[in-house]
């Protein structure tokens, strides 16, 4: 509910006690005794769905920017005649009951859009915190780097400024956004640099893509999708009820930020194309933030003030709906094969462990299998980890060459012009004590067996670093 105070120019009195009576609305008229350009002050609690209305109408007989509107939010209400008022209300317009007015809307998207400083400062600070976090494979301080940062507000500040034909607003929020993801990767590469340089990280390339927090980001797929259009639909649609955007605000974060960090890592390791997949995410996520904002603010009744600008501002939208939709679909579709990708990967991993096993001896067993991948968006394995067990007291058996040779062949096709030869195959012995035996050991226990416990085999030749 909300409590609306009107400064009543002078001569206006009697049309706004009029258009209050007519709407039912009870009301408290004080004298204005401050001898300027104003009558009275009239004070009046109305549904929150009403705002709107009510100062349509009271700029119907005249009340313009020249006077002054307040509209307070009211905790609680105690008056029958309100209830029944309220009541009225929603059964009139069941649709509007959970809409604020557009000037509250307007008021709300131009708070959450930070001053310059600030939203600098936030950013930076988010992320370096998502950079570590990313680093650490720690999803709690990732988590954290979301509740930090800024990114809801310009995002907000885009749509409503286009839905309202507010020319500044929208270029403002556009302009927070696309230098928000810049800094952003700037900032995450920046340290990820002094990390690297100063050996507090002192890992390769491939041990960075690894990690799980990063590697879980470098082939995302079409459900990626799916949290982006949530964020923004959840975003629109509190903002246009009146509810806080702080959880909102941290899940279009989520979206957005451990990407970013991703693609700064990708900058400092020196290998850019290994995270294109992170690029393109936060691109999509972007994109499909605005667009499915700009559509539930529509779709929620909300028009610029003038009727003459209610073409133009469609106009606009539908164009700006429909270049987010073109790009999408581009890049959806990336997204699609890399999700083609993710499902041939998980059928290529069952398919090699069955060849493994066929290749085995019958006293050995597979212990683990690691596939390292590359070419987003269409995942092709690249090197691929054996571990074999074998009986202790036995040497370990010579199977690498016909591994190998049963992985190449159910290897998928690469569509990496670069890539020269086979995968990659690396294989590990480990001696494992049957139940009933001593404690387990490894070759490398042993100090009168050879060092086989971890070695390349076959002429496979290396293909470039990821």
């Amino acid at each position: 509910m909300r409590l609306v105070q009107v400064m009543v120019p002078t001569g206006k009195r009697e049309a706004v006690v009029g258009v209050l009576d007519e709407e039912g609305i009870d009301y408290a008229l004080s004298a204005e005794s401050s001898n300027r350009q104003y009558a009275a002050i009239v004070t009046f609690p109305i549904p929150k769905a009403a705002v709107e209305h009510i100062m349509n109408r009271l700029r119907d007989v005249g009340i313009e920017r020249d006077s002054y509107i307040v509209v307070l939010s009211a905790e609680t209400v105690v008056s029958r005649r309100f209830d029944e008022l309220e009541q009225e209300w929603e059964d009139e317009n069941p649709d509007g009951e959970n809409r604020i007015a557009r000037e509250e809307l307007i008021a709300r998207a131009e708070e959450m859009a930070p001053e310059t400083t600030t939203f600098v400062v936030m950013t930076v600070i988010s992320a370096l915190v998502a950079t570590a976090g990313v680093l650490l494979d720690s999803p709690a301080v990732v988590v954290g780097s979301m509740v930090i940062a800024p990114l809801v507000g310009p995002a907000m500040t885009t749509s409503v400024g286009t839905i309202i034909d507010d020319r500044e607003m929208f270029l403002r929020g556009a302009k927070l956004q696309v230098s928000g993801v810049l800094l952003g990767i700037v900032s995450a590469a920046v340290f990820a640099v002094i990390l690297r340089t100063t050996s507090i990280v002192p890992l390769s390339g491939p041990e960075v893509f690894s990690i799980g927090e990063v590697e879980s980001r470098l082939s995302p797929d079409v459900l990626s999708l799916v949290i982006a259009l949530g964020a923004g639909a959840a975003g629109a649609f509190s903002l246009a009820s009146g509810v806080s955007t702080a959880l909102v605000g941290v899940m279009i974060a989520a979206a957005l930020v451990p990407p970013m960090a991703v693609v700064g890592i990708g900058f400092a390791w020196g290998s850019p194309m290994a995270v294109l997949g992170s690029a393109v995410l936060v691109l999509v996520n972007v994109l499909s933030i605005n667009a499915v904002a700009l559509i539930v603010l529509w779709r929620m009744g909300y028009r610029p003030k003038l009727w003459v600008q209610q073409n133009e501002a469609r106009s606009i939208m539908m164009t700006r709906v429909t270049t987010f939709a073109v790009i999408l679909l581009i890049l959806t579709s990336v997204l699609g094969v890399a999700t083609y990708g993710s499902v041939r990967s998980a059928a290529f991993e069952e398919d090699a462990r069955a060849a493994i096993d066929k290749a085995l001896p019958p006293d050995a067993s597979l212990v683990s299998m690691d596939v390292g991948y590359r070419s987003f968006p269409l995942l092709t394995p690249e090197r691929i980890t054996v571990t074999v067990g074998y009986p202790p007291g036995e040497p370990p058996p010579r199977v690498g060459d016909e591994i190998e040779r049963r992985l190449n062949e159910q290897a998928p096709e690469t569509i990496d012009p670069w890539r020269e030869g086979g995968v990659q195959v690396e294989l590990r012995y480990i001696a494992i004590e049957r139940p009933g035996g001593a404690a387990d050991s490894t070759a490398e226990d042993d100090p009168e067996r050879p060092a086989v416990a971890a070695r390349g085999v076959g002429p496979t030749p290396r293909s470039p670093a990821v």
